[in-house]
């Protein structure tokens, strides 16, 4: 989908597009390079910890949370099932983590981290928050909170409209190819 946004020309400097100061594409354009520059910040100090995206989202899911529940950790790192378990059980093998049951419900695996975990956790996420802290460092802590409620009113303005955009797209029929 991404792509096909970029064909169309909508990330284009605006006056190569003929578009307006402000218009919705611009604004698309300008979020989508300044995700893009982020994530690579973040990336580039993720693999500089030695971790990969969703070994880092879980160690600082558990720092930042305490144990938790497997799949609480998938739904708030957003991996799926599988994916998240896989990333337990890298973890678990480099002794990052541990699984325990659930002192409530024996069904429930919770996940917590080691010693060594929770120091790796610590040094990739006091290294990412740094990366982040210079990246905004053009802007004032006064730009910080505007921009952060401008965004956030962004988000939650347009959950009808992505809810409806999920509905248009058909779902693929499971039929092999």
């Amino acid at each position: 989908m991404l792509n096909g946004i970029l064909h169309l020309g909508l990330c284009m400097p605006v006056k190569e597009t003929g578009q307006k100061k402000g218009e919705g594409t611009q604004v698309f354009q300008v979020l989508w390079k300044t995700y893009r520059t982020l994530l690579a910040i973040a990336d580039e100090n993720k693999k500089r910890a030695g971790l990969g995206d969703s070994d880092y989202r879980v160690l600082e899911a558990l720092l930042l949370n305490g144990p938790l529940p497997v799949n609480t950790i998938g739904d708030m790192i957003d991996l799926t099932t599988g994916s998240i378990t896989t990333a337990v059980d890298r973890m678990e093998a480099k002794w990052l983590v541990v699984r325990k049951n659930s002192p409530d419900d024996r069904r429930i695996r919770i996940v917590e981290l080691t010693a060594k975990g929770r120091r790796l956790a610590e040094r990739a996420y006091a290294q990412c928050s740094n990366a982040m802290e210079d990246a905004v460092s053009v802007l004032s802590r006064e730009d910080r909170f505007v921009l952060i409620e401008l965004l956030q009113r962004l988000s939650t303005g347009n959950e009808a409209l992505m809810m409806r955009a999920k509905r248009a797209v058909p779902e693929r029929e499971n039929k092999p190819a």
